[in-house]
């Protein structure tokens, strides 16, 4: 071994781990706090409370946070409420199917555990939807489109067109009137968070609000006469680019960026996008605003790095695409590779508890 030099770590400056000791854990902070000092996915789970609780306690922060997968049906909804109770979170970004299985629970139904011995023929005979292990409701649908439905047809469009954002603030603000229990879309309304779904018409809530124009169009016709060039030819006012500039109006005006992500896919490309789309309005239009790149970063998805897709790409990365502040400017990154569900309740818990001691 002489060819070798043998250097202890500590000289270099490295930081040593250290066993964890669960009877020197009182609290979900302090177990978060003992995992940051050992190895893989719980030393991530520690530093991600570090720069989750940095950037909550940053007045000037803005916070957005972008969920995909099915974390509703997965009972994470509450989970998603209580961040939004607490100010954690100013922005949402989001799929539809997620926020549609949301209002669900929001008017107080239920999705139930999978029986693995039912066939799934028979399941969508019975008119159950299966999300893995468990099971949504053709009928809870069903019900979510008759709240839809009354929303668009009782409030006009706010200056004529329906946005994601603006059909989300109205639901949410029915939510609120019918009361009938905590809701993500109630929460965000009563908090004045924005929730914008990107791939709105990929969701049960976009194809509510198509059948409803469709439905609106037809007058005194028969429906079952109609062709497919007669039926699917009218279309609601929605446009998505009001969603893209408001999202940009609140990005832009921010002092400093942070982004919390569940999954990855639309919702987390679309909301990192901003700063690009800054950077060549820029460049194309001629303004000169500050590209709007977050600082802080807090990514779970157990998506790995290798398959080339958003979902999985590092921060780092998004480093190369001007979406987030190096490190050596300031940025801060923690990326998570494990499922939501294990460790996102975790994490809050042990949030909540440092908030809550200090305020």
């Amino acid at each position: 071994m002489s060819h070798r030099e043998l250097h202890d770590g500590r000289e270099d400056g490295l930081k040593p781990l250290e066993s964890l000791d669960l009877g020197n854990v009182d609290s979900f902070a302090s177990l978060l706090r003992g995992m940051s000092k050992t190895a893989f996915a719980g030393r991530q789970l520690g530093h991600a409370l570090d720069i989750f609780l940095e950037m909550a306690r940053d007045p000037d922060c803005v916070v957005v946070m972008t969920l995909s997968g099915a974390m509703t049906v997965a009972k994470m909804g509450t989970v998603i409420c209580e961040m939004i109770d607490r100010g954690l979170v100013d922005a949402v970004v989001s799929t539809g199917a997620l926020m549609a299985h949301g209002l669900t629970e929001s008017i107080g139904l239920s999705h139930y555990e999978y029986d693995p011995t039912k066939n799934d023929t028979v399941l969508f005979e019975q008119g159950y939807n299966r999300v893995y292990d468990t099971l949504e409701m053709e009928a809870n649908l069903n019900d979510v489109e008759r709240l839809v439905r009354a929303v668009l047809t009782e409030t006009p469009p706010p200056e004529g067109c329906w946005s994601s954002a603006r059909l989300c603030r109205e639901l949410g603000r029915k939510l609120d009137t019918l009361g009938e229990g905590r809701g993500i879309l109630r929460s965000a309304f009563q908090k004045e968070v924005p929730v914008f779904i990107p791939a709105f018409t990929d969701s049960e809530v976009g194809l509510d609000v198509s059948t409803w124009a469709m439905r609106k169009a037809l007058g005194d016709r028969d429906p079952s006469q109609l062709t497919h060039e007669e039926a699917f030819d009218s279309v609601p006012m929605f446009n998505p680019f009001l969603d893209l500039q408001e999202y940009a109006r609140l990005a832009g005006t921010a002092k400093r960026l942070g982004i919390f992500t569940i999954g990855g896919g639309v919702p987390r490309n679309w909301a990192q996008q901003v700063a690009p789309y800054v950077d060549i309005t820029n460049d194309r239009v001629g303004t000169k605003f500050a590209p709007p790149r977050f600082r802080y970063a807090i990514r779970i998805c157990p998506e790995p790095v290798h398959w080339g897709g958003l979902s999985g790409c590092t921060y780092t990365e998004g480093v190369s695409w001007g979406k987030f502040l190096p490190p050596s400017e300031g940025g801060r990154f923690a990326e998570v590779h494990c499922d939501a569900t294990s460790v996102w309740p975790l994490l809050m818990k042990a949030v909540f508890e440092e908030l809550d001691a200090s305020s």
